[in-house]
Parts: structure tokens; sequence; C-alpha cells
């Protein structure tokens, strides 16, 4: 049995419902969609923070808005005032809803539960296979995406993950200041990796507390919540709490070459089009971005395919970072310490953002420590040659 669709989107997460909303809003809203995923996401098993300056087609759902961050260092600790910047939080559940709400309402999109099992490309339009079905469409945009696929492959690459246990608690006494979330806080043990406390407060009674590490390698289930309960209780003085919710995740950060284009009529988003920027895993804006740039090609370009890439210089820097967090992760505190003491959000939001001009980057890496960063460049450039 094949059914014909505009546009085929394996896999409704993060990306492709962003990419399926963005078209459905523009010049591609009559077009038939056709989106697969093996669950139906509605369970709040992610939060999605990122900074802006502008507000993003998702302000509706938007959770919280902050003016400032924190950041408790190696002995340095700051807040930041973030302007133009605003940092936001979305919560899954909240964005699944918004956007089902929304695809679902159109006669033109069809939602199909199930697993993508087969991606077979064509010059004039692909073909999926999913429970046992196949279905052609004219695009097809692939987000899945299996972490054994990518560590390890090739010796001449870095394979970390960000992941991190969160609880989110509430307090019989007032605790946080819900103007300021800490972006990063360093006062738990490295143990041999980079290790720090994020802290998303929405009350002052109540906040998202994760344990989280830029590591190799992942820890017994144990050992993260044996990390939170210290640092809530040692470092924020907190003796009684209640546990509302819980979130934990792997995010991959990876120098792997993750292609865009997967054939004539294939592209691949999401995490899976290498979206999450590897020296710090934010992808949510990124993704976001790239559902209005791949609109902008189809529209102008008559293909998905034209879409920015940015400069070779900032995945070196990725390359360098990695490298440094896998053979010294204690490192990563002394790094990121000077990065927030020498320099203006501003930068470090641009750099990030892989949007500032070569003379501010190298402002930028000038104040890190230079001796691992030449050893990383160094090593780096000779896993190149292997």
């Amino acid at each position: 049995m094949t059914k014909h669709y505009d546009l085929i989107f394996a896999g409704g997460g993060a990306a492709g419902l962003s990419l399926a909303h963005q078209l459905s809003r523009g010049a591609f809203g009559d077009k038939s969609m056709l989106i697969v995923d093996p669950v139906v996401k509605n369970r709040n098993d992610h939060t999605w923070c990122f900074w802006t300056t502008t507000p993003t087609r998702v302000e509706p759902v938007v959770y919280r808005t902050w003016e400032r961050l924190g950041f408790f260092g190696e002995d340095f600790e700051a807040t930041f005032d973030l302007a133009p910047y605003h940092y936001q939080m979305v919560r899954s559940s909240d964005f699944y809803r918004y956007m089902r709400e929304h695809l679902e309402g159109l006669s033109n999109v069809d939602f199909l539960l199930g697993s993508v099992e087969q991606i077979v490309d064509g010059p004039q339009q692909a073909e999926i296979m999913a429970n046992e079905l196949i279905f052609s469409g004219d695009w097809v945009f692939d987000s899945r995406y299996r972490s054994t696929e990518y560590r390890p492959l090739s010796p001449q690459h870095h394979y970390l993950a960000q992941h991190f246990l969160g609880w989110e608690i509430e307090t019989p006494d007032p605790i946080f200041d819900p103007q300021t979330p800490w972006m990063f806080d360093f006062r738990t043990p490295q143990r041999g990796a980079m290790r720090f406390m994020y802290v998303l407060p929405f009350s002052e009674r109540r906040a998202l507390v994760e344990h989280t590490l830029f590591s190799a390698g992942l820890l017994p289930q144990t050992e993260y919540e044996v990390a939170l309960r210290a640092y809530i209780g040692d470092v924020l003085g907190v003796r009684q709490y209640r546990i509302l919710e819980e979130e934990r995740d792997l995010i991959p950060m990876t120098d792997h070459p993750l292609p865009r284009r997967a054939g004539d009529r294939v592209m691949n988003i999401g995490t899976r089009g290498g979206r999450v920027k590897a020296s710090s895993g934010y992808a949510f804006l990124r993704i976001q971005q790239d559902a209005a740039a791949i609109a902008r090609s189809l529209q102008k370009r008559g293909h998905p395919f034209d879409v920015p890439t940015p400069p070779a210089r900032y995945r070196v820097f990725d390359a360098m970072l990695l490298q440094i967090l896998y053979r010294r992760g204690d490192l990563g505190k002394r790094v990121f310490t000077d990065l927030f003491r020498k320099n203006p959000i501003t930068r470090i939001f641009r750099f990030l953002d892989e949007e500032g001009g070569v003379r501010e980057n190298l402002r930028l890496m000038a104040s890190v420590p230079s001796e691992p960063f030449v050893r990383a460049w160094i090593k780096t450039q000779l896993l190149r040659t292997v």
C-alpha cells in the first residue's frame, strides 16, 4: 500500500514538529504532510532553554523568561544582566501540545504512530517504510537519532555527552531568587570530569535543580542522586524538600560530521542533522532557526538544502574543547570560569551562537588558559591525519 505526500517527517519530536509547524504557517500551508513517530509525545520529558533577543514562534508556550543569569566558578561568582538577550524555558509537554493542536487541526496533515524502518531515496521522490506500509514523498525530513550510530565510529573525532539528572523541588521556606537562574554552579566535586549544577528557579520555593556532566562516560543512577542530595543539603542548606518531577537525558556532544543532505530527496534535521552545538549541548533555538532556513530554501530554491553553514573556525573551537573535556575533564571548571570572568555575557552568547566576528572570537579565546587549548589543537590536527 502506497500513499504520496508532499512532505514526510520521519520523527515527530522537537525538530520534526518545529519544521512541520513552520511550513504549515507559510507558503507550504496547503501541502500534504505525514508525521511518523513511535510514540504520542505528550509528557514533560524535556526542558528546553535558550537565549534570544527577539520573540520566537514558540513564544506562546514559553514557561519562564529571565533577564539575569548567575555563575559560580573557581574563586569567582557573578550575576549577569542579559540585555539585550532573554533566557527562556519551554517545557516539552507545553511544546508538544501547542504543536499538535495546530497540526492536528489541519486537514492536510496526517500523524502515524509507528517507527520508520527504512528510507529509500530517489531522484524525484523518496519512500519510507513504516508499520509495513510504504509512503512516498517529494521531500523526507529525517530526525531519527540513535546514539549508537555515532559513537564511537572514528578515532578522528570525539564522542562525549551532556548527561544529567534533574529534580524539580519544592521547599517549605523561601530559598531561591526567582529572577536569577544559575547557568553554571561548580560547587560540586569534579572527580576527573566537568560537573556542575544547573538551577532554574520558578519561585522562591520551587526550582529545577540538575546535576550535569560533560564527559564520555555515564554514571550509575545512584551517583547522580547522591550528588543532587549533597548539593541541595550542603550547598543550598535545604534539609526538607519535596521532589515534584524528575528529568534525565543524554545529549550528544560530538564533532563527528553529521551531514544535512542524505540524498536527492532526503534531509537530516535536528540532532541527526548536527543541530546540537557540540561544545554546549544547546539545540532548541538552533532547531527553530533551521526550520525557518529550510522554509526559505524551499520557497526560493525549490529544495531544502540551501541553509546557512557556520564558519569552519567554530568546528575547530568545538573540537578543541571536546578534546580538553575528553582528556582532562577537570579543566572544564577553570575554562568556563575564565570565560565568564573575562568576557561580557553577550560575547559568550554570540560565540556559542556562531555569530561573532573573527576579532571578537579571538578576544574570547585569548581569555581561556592557552596551554591546554594549544595542546588540544595539536592533538586534533594529529587525529585528522589518522
